[in-house]
């Protein structure tokens, strides 16, 4: 890959952060972009963070450069736009990462989205509009491996590069198709609901409930899944301690394999499929231990799942299809015109009136006033419970 953009500043001293930092506290706006290892670690981090400022594109090396809470001054701040393409994990991450509650952002995707177009990846965007090649090579690359490869930094800063101009051409399609102010609540909702969905992402936390996530987990009878329990137990102790992704310690398919196995003894293990010689070497007194685990301890039954009342069943199917038919009717996706979660608010809480609908979380006032009485003659419809 040959890179024809002027080269980015790459930050891995604590002197040229505070150059980036002042050149950032300047802005008005600023495109922003992270690269995670997260299919390399058991605990995911931000390995680097990309900017752009309309002069200067900024590679920032998060290994390199410990402390850089300062940056919590750019994010925080309201008079500085920070533009992203898909935000709600970059700003989940940053949040987990540093606990930046960012605010006032510019989301190209979303606002992609909101006006219909049918291709809304980066990529797909950039070599339309743009006419820049697509580049996939990077996406599962390791960010969390040094040194990096001028390649890697070529396609992290075009993540951010185009991102400002990018930024302005969508704006005025939306100014101009009367969108401005249902995107910028949008905006909005997406950055206070990526902040409450990384409350429950600590990745330091363990549940052993987790494993019933497994594809076929709920298939298999109690004992079977006790085994996969404690199978999955080890191999999340196992990742942990050499802070490798769980899936390169030991696929899904190959612990459901063993889980409904009556096999109990090392050698046994070369049989299933997907156990490589290393991962028998490694791994394998670790599996036959589990094993033992699972058959002579207690047994384990699906959770059971949370009943939901049939009116905020009913209420919710028909809020959906109220908003489909919303949604093609102007040739967008369901969300663009309301977030699903929202609908189950509204499900549950069931506003009797506009002034009940203040209430609601997540829903803005654009919304409120330009589906309000839709919302509660569909509900209405539905009964009062």
């Amino acid at each position: 890959m040959i890179n024809t953009l002027p080269p980015a500043k790459l930050v891995t001293s604590p002197s040229q952060f505070t150059l980036l930092l002042d050149d950032l506290l300047k802005q008005k706006r600023v495109a922003v972009d992270t690269e995670s290892n997260s299919l390399y670690a058991y605990r995911e981090r931000i390995c680097l963070m990309q900017f752009s400022s309309g002069t200067q594109d900024y590679i920032l090396d998060t290994l390199a450069v410990q402390d850089i809470e300062a940056l919590g001054q750019v994010f925080t701040n309201p008079r500085i736009e920070k533009i992203f393409h898909a935000a709600e994990y970059d700003l989940s991450c940053m949040y987990r990462d540093y606990g930046w509650a960012t605010k006032s952002i510019f989301d190209t995707m979303t606002a992609a989205r909101a006006l219909g177009w049918p291709k809304v990846g980066l990529g797909n965007i950039l070599r339309e509009k743009f006419n820049v090649p697509t580049n996939k090579r990077f996406q599962r690359t390791n960010w969390g491996k040094r040194p990096l490869s001028q390649d890697q930094l070529a396609y992290a800063q075009a993540d951010t590069h185009y991102l400002l101009e990018l930024r302005d051409l969508l704006a005025d399609r939306l100014q101009s198709e009367d969108h401005w102010e249902e995107i910028r609540e949008e905006f909005e909702r997406i950055a206070s609901s990526s902040i409450r969905r990384s409350y429950g992402n600590d990745n330091n936390k363990l549940s052993p409930d987790a494993f019933w996530s497994i594809a076929g987990a709920r298939k298999l009878d109690s004992r079977q899944a006790a085994i996969l329990r404690e199978l999955y137990l080890y191999r999340e102790a196992a990742a942990a301690r050499v802070n490798r992704a769980p899936f390169r310690i030991i696929g899904n398919s190959t612990l459901m394999s063993i889980a409904q196995s009556s096999y109990s003894k090392l050698e046994d293990l070369a049989r299933i499929v997907g156990m490589t010689p290393g991962q028998i070497r490694r791994h394998g007194p670790g599996i036959i231990s589990a094993l033992e685990r699972g058959r002579t301890g207690p047994p384990a039954n699906p959770p059971k799942h949370k009943i939901v009342d049939q009116l905020v069943l009913a209420r919710y199917d028909a809020l959906r299809e109220w908003r489909k038919k919303r949604a093609v009717a102007r040739g967008v996706e369901s969300d663009v015109i309301m977030a699903r979660d929202v609908l189950w608010n509204l499900a549950y809480d069931n506003p009797k009136d506009l002034h009940d609908l203040e209430n609601i979380c997540d829903l803005g006032p654009w919304r409120r006033t330009h589906y309000g009485e839709d919302i509660l003659i569909t509900m209405r419809d539905i009964g009062s419970g």
